[in-house]
């Protein structure tokens, strides 16, 4: 299994985004078929994860992102996982609208790309301390309980 359950929360905020911003059917029924995938993915990793079935280094993949951490603060990621799932999704719906910028990058005045890329660029780190943070907490659920 390569993902975690703090990606496929990733995953399942990200088509929720999808959904939210388009009004095509046909794209909206595809939507609808991975948002409930993912769904049934997230089900089966719990299961998984509780049964055993799922050995609890696998439980995270942190992102280790390398990066000059002077000038690239980014929001501190707290609470139990649904508070971070509910943090992830806010971060994606952000880094949603930053990125659109980036598809109409021409039209963005010179004096505002840099800060265009530069919030892209935090966005994604603490989209990534997001993730991390739920798969971190619940490895620690699953070690607990097996104690």
């Amino acid at each position: 299994m390569a993902e975690t359950l703090g990606m496929l929360c990733d995953k399942l905020t990200i088509v929720k985004l999808k959904q939210y911003h388009t009004a095509d059917q046909a794209r909206l029924q595809s939507l609808a078929v991975q948002a409930t995938q993912i769904q049934t993915e997230i089900d089966e990793y719990l299961s998984d994860a509780i049964n055993g079935k799922i050995n609890t280094e696998r439980m995270t993949f942190a992102a280790n992102k390398v990066f000059k951490k002077e000038g690239n603060e980014v929001n501190e990621v707290t609470g139990k996982i649904g508070e971070v799932f509910y943090q992830l999704a806010d971060v994606n719906c952000r880094l949603w609208h930053e990125q659109e910028k980036v598809y109409d990058f021409e039209n963005v005045a010179d004096t505002e790309k840099n800060t265009v890329v530069k919030q892209l660029a935090l966005l994604n780190l603490e989209r990534n301390k997001c993730i991390d943070a739920i798969n971190e907490q619940f490895k620690q659920i699953i070690i607990e309980k097996n104690k």
